[in-house]
C-alpha cells in the first residue's frame, strides 16, 4: 500500500486505536517515526514501543499510554503536511494549550519538542502537535 503521509498515517492510527481503547498499534516502521515516537515517550504519552523485524518492512508496536482508563493523549494533530510545509524561528514556537501538549519540529539537530527548542533558541519544520 503506497501511503503519501507516513507521519500523518501513523497519527492516523494512533487516534483510532485511542478510540476503540486499544492497548498496542502496529505502524510500518521508518527513522523519522522511531525518532517521534522515542520523543512522545520522553514526554510521558505513550508507554513504550519495540522494533519489530517483519518482511518486507519492518513494524513498530507501539504501546499506548491509559491513565485510570482515559488515554493520556487527548489529541493528535498534524501540522505540515506534504503539499504544505510550516517552518517556524525559535521565537515563534507555537505553545499547545498552554504548555499542557507538545509540538513536535523537526529541526536540524533533529526532531524536539517545542520546549527544547525554545530552551536551544532553534527553529524548524513542525510536523505536529500531541496535547
Amino acid at each position: 500500500m503506497m501511503v503519501n503521509d507516513p507521519i500523518g498515517d501513523m497519527l492516523t492510527r494512533i487516534r483510532n486505536a485511542l478510540m476503540v481503547k486499544k492497548k498496542k498499534v502496529v505502524i510500518p516502521a521508518s527513522k523519522l517515526k522511531v525518532t517521534i515516537l522515542e520523543l512522545l515517550k520522553r514526554e510521558g504519552f505513550i508507554e513504550d514501543f519495540q522494533i519489530e523485524k517483519r518482511s518486507p518492512q519492518d513494524a513498530i508496536i507501539v504501546t499506548l499510554k491509559y491513565y485510570e482508563g482515559e488515554s493520556v493523549i487527548r489529541g493528535l494533530k498534524r501540522i505540515s503536511k506534504p503539499g504544505r510545509h510550516l517552518y517556524v524561528k525559535a521565537k515563534d514556537m507555537p505553545r499547545v494549550k498552554d504548555g499542557l501538549g507538545i509540538a513536535v519540529i523537526s529541526t536540524s539537530q533533529g526532531v524536539k519538542s517545542d520546549k527544547e527548542c525554545r530552551r536551544l533558541g532553534i527553529g524548524g519544520e513542525i510536523l505536529c502537535e500531541v496535547w
